[in-house]
């Protein structure tokens, strides 16, 4: 009887870009504009979609419907009140924002993507009341695949993301619209 192989692990080492943006707006209105611009994700419609076994142009469209900046927030949480339990000052809301239609495109190479999609973003208001916006780069991250296509797409989410926050009125970084 032959013995089942352990596998093989794969160690692999990459530099992410963290950015982190200071906000001319408070903590609450950076949060407002934020979530008006990226959207929740419509479960109950997707949820729907695959039941139905819908095609997949009718994802993309319904897709399309749900981000209208090409983003969707898939889920949030507001740590503030937990963390202020410990005596900790400061604000903090963290969120998984993505695209599914987008991350498909990568996935394919390499279902691994979804360690990064969507991606984490917060929104920091710090012991001095300045307010912060906090990712990291998308290209930073799926350039670990070492895969051309998967490298492309985070290009291009970085780009999406230089556009979301030309939207929020937001200070965007050379390094999403350099690649």
């Amino acid at each position: 009887m032959t013995q089942p192989s352990n596998g093989s692990i794969e160690t692999i080492s990459h530099r992410v870009d963290r950015l982190t943006i200071q906000i001319d707006d408070s903590f609450d209105g950076f949060r407002n504009r934020y979530e008006r611009a990226v959207p929740e994700y419509q479960s109950d419609r997707f949820d729907s979609l695959v039941e139905r076994g819908a095609d997949w142009n009718t994802v993309l469209d319904a897709t399309a419907e749900n981000a209208p900046h090409d983003f969707i927030l898939y889920w949030s949480r507001d740590f503030t009140s937990l963390m202020g339990l410990a005596g900790d000052r400061g604000c903090c809301v963290a969120y998984l924002m993505g695209n599914h239609t987008i991350a498909q495109r990568m996935y394919r190479y390499n279902p691994a993507i979804m360690l990064h999609a969507p991606l984490r973003t917060a929104i920091v208001e710090d012991a001095d009341h300045a307010t912060w916006f906090t990712f990291d780069q998308p290209s930073t991250q799926f350039g670990s695949f070492n895969t051309p296509q998967i490298t492309k797409v985070g290009r291009e989410l970085d780009h999406k993301l230089a556009a979301l926050l030309e939207h929020l009125d937001a200070p965007v970084p050379a390094a999403l619209t350099e690649s």
